[in-house]
């Protein structure tokens, strides 16, 4: 008997309103909540679009975390704009807005929402993910590593605030920081604290979010990381500081991957997928080609979408979409537009002999072939096969080869799209992915929440990395 495989997608978070394209770019707020009461730590990643190491790192909390106690709060896209501009800010420094802001300047709103969220009297501690420059050390050594870089610290304002609890900032950084070295790849890459003494006549660090949140006994803390580094090896550690920060709040949780170089790269790059209009539409877009075409949009309405990560966006650019995820723009969307049909939901395929019915929003994994299974008063389309004096194309077994390459969703040419119509009214969509593996069937359903099934990995085995040498292997894991 075949198995059904469900993976995660994108319903395990929502947008402050529906996410639209035609809609300002806007953050994200993302809770993840136990059952079992305990502290709530928010992380907040992106306030400068050019630093994809912190954005990257809460998008994974967001994404392939489970909190089995506690709460954790995350806004891992807190400037949306900018992380798609590639920018430091398109509107200026957003973190040199938090002591004075004026009403008319375009990101009143998000200081004023995120002041908002910071001070919630259920927020016990703040962390601000950034990727800062070279290595920081107490004392100069050269250039790259002195006092005047800000890579591979925890920033505090000053030692301790009068808070009800976690006042202590300097211990508890002191603490982080001692954890975290356990897990180095270099010895280079030891984290210090750096005490930015704010109060004491820093005017710069005087508009930040961490300053603005200690001046309202809320304990907040930064997190830079080396911009030295890749994406991936950036976002690790990021992480490793947020589960120290965890462990310390007493905060338990699952993790959906091994946290090694690798481990990380590959849950980064696991995938970028929307899901339009209540499922009728579903794409993976991991690997997309650079455009894909006739894309069947609703007639005279908005394009509304669940993506799988909260940094997959979907720009209106002219007649076409962009489509990012964090600062990479995957591909570009050009649309036809169709009055849609309701009268079903489902289609009933048969994979390689094995007959199933599949909701829409479903991608298919198929080893030969599939055939459609006709359905009186609908006809299908599969994008990309053509069949002289054939208008419907149920009832036809296809194979890869029988699909053109170039209309494949993907650029390996495996995804396919299957459309279905009701007289010339769109009635929903499924992709058909070929495998060439025959021992199961598996579907990814867009429709699911849940996180993937998973132990405490926290002392995996280690792997070997291509984008890492011998001796970062030595401290992999947490």
């Amino acid at each position: 008997m075949k198995r059904f495989l469900t993976i995660l997608f994108g319903c395990l978070f929502v947008f402050a309103g529906p996410a639209m394209a035609n809609r300002h770019i806007d953050f994200s707020l993302h809770k993840l909540e136990a059952d079992r009461p305990g502290n709530t730590l928010l992380v907040i990643g992106g306030i400068q679009g050019d630093e994809p190491g912190g954005f990257n790192a809460a998008s994974l909390l967001v994404t392939h975390y489970k909190i089995k106690k506690g709460n954790v709060w995350i806004v891992p896209n807190l400037n949306f704009i900018s992380i798609i501009k590639r920018t430091r800010g398109v509107y200026g420094d957003l973190n040199r807005k938090f002591a004075t802001i004026g009403n008319s300047d375009p990101e009143f709103d998000t200081i004023s929402r995120i002041k908002a969220i910071m001070l919630d009297d259920q927020v016990d501690l703040v962390l601000n993910l950034h990727d800062g420059s070279g290595f920081y050390r107490p004392t100069y050594v050269d250039r790259t590593h002195s006092p005047n870089r800000w890579g591979q610290s925890i920033i505090i304002d000053q030692k301790q605030i009068p808070a009800k609890r976690f006042g202590n900032l300097g211990e508890i950084a002191n603490q982080v920081v001692a954890e975290v070295n356990h897990y180095l790849f270099s010895e280079e890459h030891t984290y210090h604290v750096k005490n930015t003494r704010t109060g004491e006549g820093d005017t710069e660090m005087e508009r930040t979010l961490t300053y603005y949140a200690i001046r309202n006994r809320k304990p907040a803390f930064g997190v830079e990381v080396s911009k030295t580094f890749p994406t991936h090896k950036r976002a690790y550690y990021h992480l490793q500081v947020l589960e120290a920060y965890m462990d310390l709040l007493g905060i338990e949780y699952e993790r959906a991957f091994n946290l090694s170089a690798r481990g990380v790269n590959d849950a980064i790059d696991s995938g970028a997928k929307l899901a339009f209009y209540d499922n009728k539409i579903f794409l993976d877009v991991t690997n997309a080609r650079k455009r894909l075409a006739y894309i069947p949009l609703k007639k005279a309405s908005e394009i509304v979408f669940r993506p799988s990560s909260p940094l997959v966006a979907v720009v209106e650019s002219g007649e076409s979409y962009r489509v990012f995820h964090g600062n990479r723009r995957v591909t570009r969307l050009y649309p036809q537009y169709f009055e849609y049909d309701s009268s079903i939901n489902a289609i009933t395929i048969e994979v390689d002999g094995d007959e199933r019915k599949v909701d829409f929003g479903n991608m298919v994994e198929v080893a030969q072939s599939f055939l459609v299974v006709p359905e009186k008063g609908y006809r299908v389309n599969v994008i990309g096969f053509k069949k002289p004096g054939t208008r419907n194309e149920s009832g036809i077994a296809i194979q890869k080869d029988d699909i053109k390459k170039r209309f494949s969703v993907d650029k390996k040419g495996r995804i396919y799209r299957v459309e279905v119509y009701r007289e010339k009214k769109f009635s929903g969509m499924v992709l058909v992915s070929f495998s060439g593996e025959r021992e199961d069937l598996r579907v990814s359903d867009s429709s699911t929440v849940s996180l993937l099934n998973v132990s405490d990995l926290r002392n995996g085995p280690l792997e070997k990395d291509s984008s890492i040498n011998s001796e970062d292997i030595s401290h992999l894991g947490r």
